[in-house]
């Protein structure tokens, strides 16, 4: 019996990815990190900035997300979202640049709690991605 699932994930510009034999999806939910595995309760979800894990096979392809949702429905995980990068082909001054402006946003006392965490789940990661 097959473990896979269907992904597909799109941005404003495009289908950005579409697979049919993905065994497990880890996004950035305002939850935390949820695991989707085949047959996963159905699901929808709000992310936050963070990495999106994507494991076919014995290979795993990584992604920025800044935000979107996501639905897991009949063993099919759908997600949309307004900004996706391959980490894989992210410059590392893009990250910085990136950093920088996430940093000066975090410097308006006009922002609510939500926005400020947001900012700030967006810097850690960001931080994390400019080590690597």
């Amino acid at each position: 019996m097959s473990e896979e699932f269907k992904v597909e994930i799109i941005n404003p510009e495009k289908s950005f990815i579409s697979k049919d034999k993905v065994t497990e999806v880890v996004v950035p939910a305002y939850e935390g990190d949820i695991g989707i595995l085949k047959d996963h309760i159905s699901i929808i979800s709000f992310l936050k900035p963070g990495i999106i894990k994507i494991l076919e096979k014995n290979e795993e392809e990584r992604y920025y997300v800044e935000d979107g949702i996501m639905e897991f429905k009949d063993n099919s995980l759908s997600i949309l979202t307004s900004s996706i990068h391959n980490i894989k082909e992210m410059k590392k001054n893009s990250i910085d640049e990136s950093l920088k402006d996430a940093e000066k946003l975090l410097n308006n006392e006009n922002l609510d709690d939500q926005e400020r965490f947001l900012i700030n789940q967006k810097i850690d990661v960001l931080k994390s991605l400019s080590i690597n």
